[in-house]
């Protein structure tokens, strides 16, 4: 998928919810426990029920890599069941992978043709080398990571290094790279004061916002110091929608929730 038809979708769906498929086998309603591939039950029923008011979906590899094969085989359901039903939606398969040139490629390679993703997550910590080969894919997009929500972010990412912090330094650099129009940044909505800083650095770019919800982030925080002229935000929310309720009405519940911010994102996207 292109920036451009991404931004389509969200000028059609009035949205910039991307919603977080990290799927806990102890916190999915019991009665899917029963199904033969209870993840992909539960992804195919949150995506059933949301997928209208969302333009993207991000499934954290962890929650499926957990559980063995089973798992990696209902990420690969999950994965083809929205390239085939929402084409239109975008997909990130958050795995913040990175390493050396031949071994990012392969991973590129894994989530890019294998499993058809639009997008992966990418640490930016082994510099260029280990960027470049996700971002030499026609089409998709390298998400990286940039300034994110934990707590542990200020032990590397705000620290100062020749006058500057190392955050600001990884955005600055990674605008050399080649391809780099391909690349899309991790911003924690937890760290929304940032934002004016980085849209100084990268004015254009898209952020993938996760933290709003369940972290406390702040919605119109981040529109406010975040948003562009062509939107340039995704706003993650994982636990708030997909856990919203674990009983028969597990999707009924994600309905609401989604819709809820869908609604509040319709307002900040007023006048553009």
């Amino acid at each position: 998928m292109t920036t451009n038809q991404l931004i389509q979708e969200i000028k059609k769906k009035k949205s910039f919810l991307c919603i977080g498929l990290d799927v806990d086998l102890n916190k999915i309603p019991e009665h899917l426990l029963q199904e033969d591939d209870p993840i992909f039950a539960f992804n195919k029923a949150i995506i059933d029920a949301t997928h209208h008011l969302c333009v993207a979906y991000k499934p954290n590899t962890a929650f499926y890599e957990a559980y063995g094969i089973r798992g990696w085989k209902a990420l690969e359901k999950t994965i083809r069941y929205l390239n085939e039903k929402h084409p239109d939606i975008f997909t990130i398969a958050d795995a913040k992978r990175g390493d050396i040139g031949n071994t990012s490629t392969m991973y590129a390679k894994a989530f890019f043709e294998d499993l058809a993703f639009d997008s992966v997550t990418v640490a930016p910590y082994m510099g260029k080398d280990s960027v470049e080969p996700f971002l030499a894919f026609e089409n998709k997009h390298t998400i990286l990571l940039a300034l994110t929500s934990n707590q542990g972010a200020f032990d590397f990412q705000t620290k100062t290094v020749d006058g500057r912090e190392v955050y600001k330094q990884v955005l600055e650099t990674s605008k050399s790279w080649k391809n780099s129009e391909n690349l899309m940044y991790v911003v924690g909505a937890t760290k929304a004061e940032y934002l004016a800083d980085i849209r100084t650095i990268i004015p254009d770019s898209f952020l993938l916002v996760p933290g709003v919800g369940a972290q406390g982030g702040n919605l119109q925080e981040v529109c406010k110091y975040g948003m562009t002229e062509n939107i340039g935000l995704l706003i993650n929310s994982s636990r708030g929608i997909i856990y919203a309720s674990n009983g028969p009405d597990f999707a009924k519940a994600a309905t609401q929730k989604a819709q809820e911010l869908q609604k509040d994102m319709e307002i900040q996207l007023k006048g553009i």
